[in-house]
């Protein structure tokens, strides 16, 4: 991950980053509790602070390959803006986003991405790939990482243990 797009262990967080992520994770554990979907949690919050989108994985319940948190979350918030552009909003996801929601993030022109924990497989805001960031884009989208990451991962090692009969962490 490219060192502006993590959060510096040093530096505070800011309040309201934290504040949307607790909110992100408590999606999160919606999905897994009452769903039984990976537990990935995402909240679209436009430029005055207003939740304006939210979803939490939906793929494997819809059969839709595309019901990713990230896309739940920024569906409902263009349906509230009543626009396919979602300028100035941030999202707040649990979890790293993959390629289609990264570029999903640059098309929807948003303000900001900010993720809790990093995807060593497929993430694509820093990780493995750095699509967010890529300068061939006509629009420029803030990444912030690591954001509760241990509380996100934690969440989604356990999901992925007692999936395969192995007690949580």
């Amino acid at each position: 991950m490219h060192p502006e797009t993590c959060v510096d262990p040093a530096a505070p967080l800011a309040d309201e980053d934290i504040r949307w992520m607790r909110h992100a994770l408590a999606l999160a554990e919606r999905a897994e509790r009452e769903f039984d979907e990976i537990p990935v949690g995402a909240v679209l919050v436009d430029a005055e602070g207003q939740v304006i989108g939210e979803g939490w994985n939906r793929n494997i319940g819809d059969r839709d390959p595309s019901a990713h948190a990230e896309i739940v979350a920024m569906r409902e918030g263009g349906r509230a803006l009543a626009n396919h552009r979602l300028v100035g909003c941030t999202l707040y996801v649990t979890l790293e986003p993959c390629a289609m929601c990264a570029m999903a993030a640059v098309h929807a022109r948003l303000a900001r991405v900010v993720f809790a924990a990093t995807d060593p497989k497929t993430g694509a805001a820093g990780s493995v790939f750095d699509l967010i960031a890529d300068p061939r884009h006509n629009h420029r989208v803030e990444v912030v990482g690591g954001v509760l990451a241990d509380e996100a991962g934690t969440m989604l090692t356990n999901y992925f243990r007692r999936k395969r009969g192995k007690p949580p962490i």
